[in-house]
């Protein structure tokens, strides 16, 4: 085991859930709750715009393969998450896992990793649902000059006010409350579910078999890249787990939210990309941000495609809610274990919630949204979920040696071949990435690490903890 000075001391799963006693999160959630989450974050991005990127520029009609190699992927490494989540059902996801099974070095280097990927995909997500808002409102007679809906150097922008306008809505209800936030979110994912279904009845029966020819354009390698960008989609399921701390009863419900989201996210996507790329030939997709709506008018249905447009808003929005809700609980959990100011893990009396943690990440995200160009910092969110699937993959394995003796709700099925499995499927995604997204991971991390070694383990709460015993 290691000391209480190194960098790999792990934190005893007795003291991680000590920690929320009392003066821990609202508990409100329950199974339906967290699957509408998962599917929240899941189903918005990458229907109504990523598919269309990945078929044009990477995959072609195989992008059915892509998504079937995204879902084989994330079944492995869910099967490892249900069975951590029901045994730390604590605020940190991946980062709070890591803590318990390899150590505060590793945690520290996911919940670092997963701040930066939260906030960049939340701003990445706004500027694509302030691009939908826009084109509503403009088709509806009311235009919205170039200079307040694109950021600066961007088609003459000066700011990019809808993406900042939605993003101070959703922090504004993520104070307020969970439960408030939760409810709207089912509403949203209502909404954009009877969209996805409308668009699968509609566009089947303009499905031409002609148009998966050639099905392989890229090769078979393309299917691997196309998957790499589009596991963009799946950072949803990981979100599900940041709110582990807000479950009414974790150990049932944490592994049905997380593997029923997946489920029905998965299967929704394979069919909606394969009647996409057989309505319309792939290479038509290039450059276009809203491919669903693009395929529908395509074929002459202008008002199947007006009404997709409307679904995307309601889907990327509830995309932004789970992702910032997401982002607020990491940093909390990071806080709160003293690796970051512990003024983050202030929860608010009334509403039980990280309002100081809240307010920081809302602020980051509108001055993101709102005055850069994502560009390709967006695609940085993929390496960062792979890296934090492999630490939950690693961790299940470690902890099922280090610690048989714990209860275990949910046990992952063949450990340790199913973690194992999810790991070498990541890293080869991870291998698949483009090299600017792996410079930047590796800065982000060489951030982190001074940050770590300056501050964050001389003030880590596992310093006072061996002091007291």
């Amino acid at each position: 085991m290691a000391s209480n000075k190194s960098i790999f001391r792990t934190k005893s799963l007795e003291a991680m859930l000590a920690q929320t006693k009392g003066k821990g999160l609202k508990k409100v959630l329950g199974a339906f709750e967290l699957t509408m989450l998962g599917i929240g974050a899941i189903i918005g991005t990458g229907i109504f715009v990523l598919t269309g990127v990945a078929a044009a520029d990477y995959a072609g009609p195989a992008l059915m393969l892509s998504f079937i190699f995204c879902g084989i992927t994330c079944a492995f490494v869910a099967l490892c998450y249900a069975e951590l989540a029901a045994m730390i059902p604590v605020a940190g996801s991946a980062y709070t896992f890591g803590y318990v099974g390899l150590g505060e070095i590793w945690a520290w280097i996911i919940g670092w990793d997963l701040i930066l990927e939260y906030v960049v995909a939340v701003a990445a997500v706004a500027v694509g649902w302030s691009g939908y808002i826009v084109s509503l409102l403009r088709a509806g007679g009311l235009n919205i000059p170039d200079a307040f809906c694109n950021a600066p150097g961007q088609k003459g922008g000066i700011i990019n006010l809808p993406a900042v306008l939605v993003l101070f809505v959703i922090t504004a209800l993520l104070i307020k409350g969970v439960s408030e936030s939760a409810k709207l979110n089912n509403i949203l994912v209502v909404i954009k579910l009877a969209v996805v279904i409308l668009f699968i009845v509609v566009g089947v029966g303009h499905v031409k078999p002609a148009n998966w020819n050639p099905f392989f354009p890229f090769g078979v390698n393309g299917v691997f890249k196309g998957a790499a960008i589009i596991f963009f989609a799946y950072l949803g399921f990981d979100a599900v787990t940041t709110a582990a701390e807000e479950v009414k009863n974790p150990q049932r419900d944490l592994p049905i939210g997380i593997i029923a989201s997946l489920a029905i996210c998965t299967v929704l996507y394979i069919i909606v990309s394969g009647i996409l790329t057989g309505m319309v030939p792939y290479a038509q997709f290039h450059g276009n941000a809203a491919p669903v709506a693009y395929a529908l008018s395509s074929v002459g249905i202008g008002w199947g495609s007006a009404l997709v447009s409307v679904g995307a808003v309601c889907g990327i929005s509830s995309v932004l809610l789970v992702m910032t809700f997401g982002a607020t609980r990491i940093l909390f959990s990071l806080s709160r274990d003293g690796l970051l100011p512990q003024v983050f893990a202030e929860v608010h009396p009334k509403f039980g919630t990280p309002i100081k943690s809240t307010i920081l990440v809302g602020i980051m995200t509108m001055v993101l949204s709102g005055f850069v160009q994502i560009g390709r910092l967006a695609e940085m969110t993929n390496i960062g979920t792979l890296a934090a699937f492999i630490v939950v993959s690693a961790s299940v394995m470690v902890l099922r040696k280090k610690r048989p003796d714990v209860e275990r709700p949910f046990s992952c099925p063949a450990v340790p071949v199913v973690p194992v499995i999810g790991i070498i499927f990541c890293l080869y995604l991870i291998y698949s990435l483009p090299n600017f997204t792996k410079l930047v991971f590796l800065i982000w991390l060489a951030i982190g690490f001074v940050i770590y070694f300056a501050y964050g383990k001389a003030h880590s709460t596992m310093n006072f903890e061996e002091q007291a015993k």
